[in-house]
């Protein structure tokens, strides 16, 4: 196993942007190209409304949601956990699924089920309805993020994993800023019409753009080299595709089975690996429990419409995080150093909110540092396709598994660390979160040592 297929010498010669590596033919230039137009944009497009559906909680609870369905307590955080639950045991089939259901069928059909119970939501009259509609949302988005991340090792070699993989993640800050703009507008412009709130029209508008999209899927993803979409892809693109993969030592076929599950329980690094993606969900959970909205509505000189405005820009530099971030990992730094630069930001302005009696605009500062936590998702999970690239089976179980594992953490820490009651100064959450960053950091660097000795 190694780091990354990169040669070290092109690291040490600085930054080098290109998109294509000097081995490729013309032929598998225009098969990355195809790949590239087909891939990366329905991923953007998808993990866009994936967040926006997600994190739209938050910006309606600030909008009126609150008020509207009589909340006192700790609801935000409970049905933040409603949907992780379902987001965690909706996962579980997929360990199995990968391997034999073709990709461009699942993913179109969980889209278009999480568009619809995102629509739901916005005729719910109480705690128990939202809860069931969330946990329903969190079940059909379950699979999505490592499915594409299947994708992603399905068809590229370990060294163009990340910066399509980042060009893809872009699509989490976009959506968590899109749901802030989406809300602001219905607050601003359709409270009241048709009877309805404004946060309630967010949820509608929400749905409109999501169900068309999951129908694209199907038209646009290329499936897997194994069980490819025959309506985009010839046999001549499935032979070179194959071709340059096995070059790279990748294997293109496998289907999963207890006896490789047993094999791959057996390795340290499979351990490894599910502790640093747990130090990864809990060194990230700031950006989901609604902090900073709930720190600007606390100001108490914003309008509704205000709030969801200011709560963009945060997310908004999340997207320059992820560009630099994954283009970093695989043209200069390697995944553990971008890793490290990722999270000392994040730590910088952890470390301010645990402080938190700093001027205002320090705090300011604090929460835009926010998103660097989630920029190097891409990084880490390209790092587990490049180590399992030779066998299929076992990279569909572990980026299951790991995300399954470590996500589930994450269903019951924010209630005991991010408790609405508490906000917005969650002393607790943000220590919390910054011990568990601290702790990604050097798990990187075990791996590294480790990974660089077994090479």
């Amino acid at each position: 196993m190694v780091e990354n297929s990169v040669p070290r010498t092109k690291r040490k010669r600085g930054l080098v942007i290109q998109w294509f590596q000097p081995q490729d033919t013309p032929r598998e230039r225009k098969l990355i190209n195809k790949l590239d137009l087909l891939i990366v944009p329905y991923a953007f497009l998808a993990y866009w409304v994936k967040y926006m559906d997600q994190s739209n909680l938050n910006n309606a609870y600030v909008a009126g949601l609150k008020e509207d369905l009589g909340f006192q307590g700790n609801e935000l955080v409970q049905l933040q956990t409603m949907y992780i639950i379902g987001a965690v045991l909706g996962q579980i089939p997929f360990m199995f699924l990968f391997t034999y259901v073709p990709m461009h069928w699942v993913i179109p059909f969980l889209d278009v089920a999480w568009g619809i119970f995102t629509l739901l939501q916005y005729r719910v009259t109480g705690f128990a309805e939202l809860a069931a509609y969330r946990f329903l949302v969190g079940w059909f988005e379950a699979a999505f993020f490592p499915a594409m991340h299947y994708i992603f090792g399905a068809w590229y070699r370990s060294d163009e994993i990340a910066r399509r993989g980042g060009v893809f993640y872009l699509g989490l800050t976009l959506g968590t800023l899109t749901a802030g703009l989406i809300q602001a507008g219905a607050s601003e412009r359709l409270e009241g019409v048709k009877g309805l709130a404004g946060w309630r029209w967010m949820y509608i508008i929400c749905a409109l753009i999501t169900i068309p999209i999951g129908v694209i899927g199907y038209f646009v993803l290329p499936g897997t080299p194994d069980r490819p979409n025959r309506l985009l892809l010839s046999e001549e693109d499935v032979a070179v595709a194959k071709e340059r993969l096995q070059r790279d030592g990748h294997v293109t076929e496998g289907k999963f089975s207890w006896k490789g599950l047993a094999k791959i329980a057996k390795t340290w690094h499979f351990w490894g690996l599910i502790l640093f993606d747990i130090f990864f969900w809990n060194g990230s959970i700031s950006t989901s429990t609604g902090g900073y909205l709930l720190w600007i509505k606390s100001l108490g000189r914003f309008s509704k419409a205000k709030v969801n405005e200011l709560g963009t820009i945060s997310p908004a530099l999340g997207m320059f995080y992820t560009v630099a971030i994954c283009f970093a990992s695989d043209l200069v730094l390697g995944p553990a150093w971008a890793i490290t630069v990722a999270h000392v930001w994040n730590i910088i302005g952890l470390i301010i909110q645990v402080i938190w009696e700093v001027p205002e605009g320090a705090l300011w500062f604090s929460f835009m540092t926010t998103y660097s936590a989630v920029a190097m998702s891409s990084v880490l999970y390209g790092w587990v396709n490049s180590q399992l690239k030779a066998a299929p089976a076992e990279r569909a179980f572990t980026l299951v598994l790991i995300n399954t594992v470590a996500q589930s953490t994450t269903a019951w820490t924010p209630l005991l660390v991010f408790k609405t009651v508490e906000g917005p100064r969650f002393t607790k959450g943000y220590s919390f979160v910054l011990a568990n960053a601290v702790c990604l950091i050097g798990m990187a660097h075990v791996l590294r040592i480790y990974l660089a000795k077994k090479e």
